[in-house]
C-alpha cells in the first residue's frame, strides 16, 4: 500500500536529502553557524556551542591518548549534565560507540550490560560509581573516568550548592583530562551507513535487554526527520554547513512552528534514554536550541525555569506532564511562551491531554517510536488544528508504516488492528551479537515492532495495545520476564506472571501473580523484597497477588491478557 499523503502538512516536502555525515557533524555544524549562542544552561553554568565543541574535542584527544580506538564501546553512566554531552560527542569523534548505562540500573543489571556490550571504558559520576565498583571485575572495562556535578560550580557559587566533589581513587578525573589535552583529536574515518554510533539497550519485544545497533546515518536521519517536521523546511548544504531551505514566500517567524537558532528547550528527558539522546540532545543541538538541562525532575523547579527562561519547547513522557498539570500552582505560571509540548514513550491519557491543551496555547502533540527505529517514526502534524486526539500521528519523512495480520503477516486495510511495521532510514542495523533476534524483527527492510495498532483512512496511526508483555512505568520500559526470572529463584514460587496495572500517576505499575509450591508459605512483602532488592527502583513490583492456579492456554502459556483484565475489573468495582 502506497504511503498516504492525504493529510500531509501543506507546503511540507514529502522527502528529505540526508547527508552522509557522522553524528559529531551536527555539533560542528551549529558551532560554525552560531558559535556564541548558548548551548547548555546547567545550574548556573552556561556553555556556548563553540565552547561545547572545544571541550568535546579536548575529551576526544584525551580518550585517544588513553588508547580508545574506533569501534571501542564507551559506557556513559551519568545523569543529564554538561559532562554527558562533552563525553558523548568526544567518544563519537574518535569512532567510539556510545553505550548508555542508566544510573537507575542495579549493580547486577549494570554488569550485564557492560559485559554484553564489551565496553572497555566507563565514564561515571562520583556519587554513582561506588554503587557499581564491585561488579567491574567480571567485565571488560579497562579504564574508569569519573566526574562530579560539583565540577559545574564556580568557586564563587559553590557555597550555595548542596554538592561537593567526592574523590574517587584509582579513576581518572574527567576535568583534568580535558584540561591536559589540546583540541587536536586524531582524524578517524567514519562510514556513516556502516559504522555504529549507538548501542541502544532495549528489551525489544521479548526477553532480556539487547542492544539496537544504530549507525551514524540512522541517528542523523532521525534528527533531521524530526527537526524538519516542525520547521517545514529542507536541509541543504551551503559552504559545508547544513542550512534550512524554505519554500519561496515562507517567513519562518510567521509561518512555521519553530525556527533554527531561536528556541529554548527544557531538557529533563534522560540522555541515557533513546528519546533523550536523539530528541533532547542531538535534535536540540542540530536546531541550535538553547537547552536548560536538569539532572532530575522536580515539578516546581521545572515550571519556574519555564517562566524564567521563557521556554518555547517542552518534551517527555506523560509522567512529566501529569505532575505539572496537577501542580497546585500550575495556573499561576505564565507558560505563554511554550510553542510545543511534545509527548512520547507512553500513551498520553486523554484527561491529561485535555488539561495540556487548555494550558498551552501552542502545539501539544504525541509521537511514536522505539529504540529499534532510533527514536521516532510518527508525529502529529505541526499545527494545533490538525492534531488527532488519541493518535500518534503521521509517518515522518521517508518513513512508511504498515499494519499486518499477526498470524499471516498480510497487510491489513485502514481501521483493522494488527502488528505495526516500520520502514525508513532510521531503522536499526540489527541487534548487537544477536543475529537470530535480528532476523525475527527485520524482514525485507521492515521493522516488526511487536506493537499493535491501526491506521485510519487519513494515514494517522493509533496504538491499541503495547508490546506483548512490556510494562511502561513513568516512561521507562519494564520487562516482565526479568522480574519473573528473579521471582522463580525464590524457593516457594511454583509459577508466576508479572503484568502492568493501569495507573494514572505512573502509567503502569508492575504486579506479580504467584502460585506457591504445595506446602510453602511466604508473604507478599517477602516476595517483593526478594525481587526489589535486585532490580532498579523503577522496575520494582508494587503488589503480589496469590492464586491457586494461573490462567493458561492449551499450550500451557500464562494468559496475561486475562490477568490484566482481572486487574481492570478489580479497579472498576
Amino acid at each position: 500500500m502506497a504511503k498516504n499523503f492525504k493529510c500531509w502538512p501543506k507546503g511540507w516536502p514529502k522527502s528529505l536529502d540526508y547527508p552522509e555525515i557522522p553524528v559529531t557533524a551536527l555539533l560542528e555544524n551549529t558551532a560554525r553557524r552560531v558559535p556564541h549562542r548558548i548551548a547548555i544552561i546547567f545550574s548556573g553554568l552556561e556553555l556556548t556551542y563553540g565552547e561545547l565543541l572545544e571541550l568535546s574535542r579536548r575529551f576526544a584527544s584525551a580518550l585517544a591518548a588513553l588508547g580508545v580506538k574506533k569501534g571501542d564501546r564507551v559506557a556513559i553512566h551519568l545523569p543529564n549534565c554538561p559532562q554527558f554531552a562533552i563525553a558523548y560527542f568526544g567518544l563519537l569523534k574518535i569512532g567510539g560507540i556510545f553505550t548508555p548505562l542508566s544510573p537507575l540500573l542495579s549493580p547486577h543489571e549494570a554488569q550485564y550490560q557492560l559485559r554484553d556490550s564489551g565496553a572497555t571504558t566507563l565514564i561515571s559520576l562520583d556519587l554513582l560509581f561506588p554503587g557499581i565498583r564491585n561488579v567491574l571485575d567480571e567485565t571488560q572495562v579497562q579504564r574508569v573516568i569519573t566526574t562530579s556535578l560539583a565540577d559545574c560550580f564556580s568557586a564563587l557559587n559553590a557555597p550555595l550548592k548542596p554538592l561537593s566533589k567526592v574523590p574517587i581513587p584509582e579513576t581518572l578525573d574527567m576535568v583534568t583530562l580535558i584540561k591536559d589535552n589540546k583540541e587536536e583529536p586524531p582524524q578517524v574515518a567514519i562510514d556513516p551507513k556502516e559504522d555504529l554510533a549507538h548501542l541502544a539497550y532495549t528489551g525489544g519485544t521479548t526477553g532480556l535487554p539487547k542492544a539496537a545497533m544504530l549507525t551514524h546515518f540512522n541517528v542523523v536521519a532521525n534528527v533531521l526527520q524530526v527537526s524538519h517536521w516542525f520547521s517545514g523546511s529542507k536541509p541543504s548544504l551551503k559552504d559545508g554547513i547544513i542550512v534550512s531551505q524554505y519554500p519561496q514566500g515562507v517567513d519562518p517567524a510567521r509561518d512555521r512552528l519553530t525556527q533554527p537558532d531561536r528556541e529554548t528547550a527544557l531538557v529533563v528527558v534522560p540522555w541515557f534514554h533513546a528519546m533523550g539522546v536523539v530528541g533532547y540532545l542531538n535534535n536540540q543541538i542540530y536546531s541550535g536550541n538553547t537547552m536548560v538541562v536538569f539532572p532530575r525532575f522536580d515539578p516546581t523547579e521545572y515550571l519556574t525555569a519555564a517562566v524564567k527562561y521563557r521556554a518555547t519547547l517542552l518534551g517527555g513522557a506523560p509522567q512529566l506532564y501529569i505532575p505539572l498539570v496537577n501542580h497546585p500552582d500550575f495556573d499561576k505560571y505564565d507558560l505563554s511562551s511554550v510553542k510545543l509540548a511534545a509527548s512520547g514513550a507512553a500513551p498520553l491519557a486523554r484527561s491529561v491531554l485535555g488539561k495540556m491543551m487548555k494550558a498551552f496555547s501552542g502545539l501539544v502533540a504525541e509521537g511514536y517510536g522505539l529504540s529499534e527505529c532510533t527514536m521516532c517514526a510518527t508525529f502529529n502534524p505541526p499545527f494545533r488544528d490538525q492534531v488527532k486526539e488519541g493518535s500518534v500521528g503521521l509517518p515522518l519523512f521517508d518513513t512508511e508504516v504498515k499494519i499486518v495480520d499477526v498470524a499471516t503477516q498480510e497487510e491489513l486495510p485502514p481501521g483493522e488492528d494488527g502488528e505495526i511495521c516500520i520502514k525508513g532510514p532510521q531503522v536499526m542495523k540489527g541487534y548487537w551479537m544477536r543475529p537470530e533476534e535480528t532476523e525475527k524483527v527485520l524482514v525485507e527492510g521492515w521493522l516488526f515492532t511487536g506493537d499493535i495498532g491501526h491506521l485510519d483512512e487519513d494515514g494517522f496511526l493509533y496504538i491499541t495495545d503495547r508490546k506483548k508483555d512490556m510494562i511502561i512505568y513513568k516512561g521507562y520500559n519494564v520487562y516482565p520476564r526479568e522480574l519473573e526470572e528473579v521471582l522463580f529463584l525464590h524457593p516457594a514460587v511454583e509459577q508466576c506472571a508479572v503484568v502492568g496495572k493501569e495507573d494514572v500517576e505512573v502509567g503502569e505499575a508492575p504486579v506479580a501473580f504467584v502460585k506457591l509450591k504445595k506446602g510453602q508459605e511466604v508473604t507478599s512483602e517477602e516476595l517483593m523484597d526478594h525481587v526489589n532488592s535486585k532490580v532498579a527502583a523503577y522496575k520494582r513490583i508494587r503488589e503480589v497477588i496469590f492464586l491457586d492456579e494461573l490462567p493458561v492456554s492449551a499450550a500451557g502459556k500464562v494468559l496475561k491478557k486475562e490477568l490484566r483484565s482481572w486487574l481492570r475489573q478489580r479497579s472498576s468495582s
